[in-house]
């Protein structure tokens, strides 16, 4: 693998961070269009591609509403297909459903998973919850506390397409556990 400066918007890299930092002044489509702007792309070119993701996402219709006018998993969901509108090869996912509430979340993991059985994208995802690891990742890689390395990295060998029933499978919570386990060994509990 060689180094290489990053100094400029990366091309190839989606990026998906904890909060949807959409810009309040513009649009929804705007909002998604600005991917390809920041990369000195004709947005108009790409006016299509940005109706589809956001038809693929849900979001069909609500192309001239602004921020503000959306739940938060709505502008989550903007904030997935400003990323995807120049069709990285890789998308970079910062705890992007941090901020949600459980049931959004949820919503929000099974929307991903979708999307990418449809658009087949390398993900890293980063995330504190052990179950929305296991239910998105084909590895899951396990993080030690300060300094941090990598633990183990765990195949996940669950069936696609996948669902939240998954969480009753054995196998899933099997994964928990040697997740869990990795992350809680050695650790003193506080009383």
């Amino acid at each position: 693998m060689r180094e290489q400066v990053v100094n400029a918007p990366f091309p190839d890299v989606g990026f998906v961070f904890q909060q949807p930092v959409l810009l309040p002044w513009r649009s929804v489509l705007d909002n998604v269009l600005f991917s390809v702007e920041m990369l000195g792309l004709d947005p108009r070119q790409y006016r299509k591609p940005a109706v589809d993701l956001l038809e693929l996402t849900g979001l069909a219709g609500f192309e001239t509403k602004y921020p503000h006018e959306l739940s938060g998993g709505m502008q989550q969901r903007v904030a997935i297909c400003r990323a995807l509108l120049p069709d990285p090869g890789l998308l970079l996912m910062d705890e992007p459903f941090g901020a949600l509430d459980a049931m959004t979340r949820e919503e929000m993991s099974l929307e991903l998973l979708r999307i990418w059985e449809e658009r087949r994208k390398t993900i890293l995802f980063v995330t504190h919850s052990i179950p929305e690891a296991i239910l998105l990742a084909d590895r899951v890689v396990v993080m030690t506390p300060r300094p941090g390395r990598i633990a183990r990295v765990i195949p996940v060998d669950l069936p696609r397409p996948r669902t939240m029933d998954l969480e009753f499978d054995a196998r899933f919570k099997a994964h928990s556990d040697e997740v869990r386990s990795l992350i809680f060994s050695g650790r003193k509990v506080r009383g």
